[in-house]
């Protein structure tokens, strides 16, 4: 199996740090892993990749670009990722918010308490319960296609009148691939905490092309 990891962007998200620490995982898990610090490497020739984990915050993805990753995804190539590297990433691209199926739209409060709540039996969150975090809450866009695994909930704060709930994890099908998308992760100590840690290797290898 082979293993395409892309990050860079906005320093803030720590894509080296972030990733770096998913590689020896990938690699016990039975994958080849190419890296890549430029967006180029969307340029053409995804489709050889089971598995795309993608650390990209903001940027801008040429029309040619997007083609090439929504094809691979079509075709089978897993896409996942977490936090603003995959939710808050080519904001000019509505195809591309599109085929991940959420937008990260702001994190009201800065860094704040809150709870993950898991809220399904898939095997990503099977056994896990729900659990506190100080990070960043991610108040995320959505749309009905998407398998929800864990949500997280705002207070009713001025101005809005009650509780809000929102997707945390979710999964996407998209053609014959499969998209995985986790909105914790701004520091990579949030990537540590035992339970992300466990969503995020099992979601990895969830959507990655089944061996071929």
């Amino acid at each position: 199996m082979k293993a395409l990891v892309v990050r860079g962007g906005w320093d803030g998200h720590s894509p080296v740090e972030a990733t770096d620490a998913f590689l020896p995982f990938l690699r016990s898990s039975g994958f080849s892993v190419d890296v890549s610090d430029s967006l180029e490497v969307y340029d053409a020739g995804l489709g050889v990749y089971d598995l795309i984990v993608q650390c990209w915050s903001d940027g801008e993805l040429t029309d040619d670009q997007f083609a090439c990753l929504d094809a691979a995804v079509r075709a089978g190539t897993g896409l996942a990722g977490w936090h603003g590297g995959l939710v808050d990433s080519f904001r000019h691209s509505r195809e591309y918010m599109r085929l991940v199926g959420g937008q990260f739209v702001a994190h009201p409060g800065g860094f704040v308490d809150h709870r993950i709540e898991i809220t399904s039996t898939h095997p990503i969150v099977e056994g896990l319960a729900g659990f506190p975090l100080r990070t960043e809450q991610y108040w995320v866009l959505t749309d009905g296609l998407n398998d929800v695994h864990a949500t997280t909930t705002f207070a009713a704060e001025s101005p809005w009148h009650a509780q809000l709930t929102v997707p945390a994890v979710w999964t996407r099908r998209w053609g014959a691939g499969r998209i995985f998308a986790c909105t914790i992760g701004h520091f990579p100590a949030d990537l540590a905490l035992p339970p992300v840690r466990t969503m995020v290797e099992r979601g990895l290898l969830w959507v990655a092309r089944p061996a071929r």
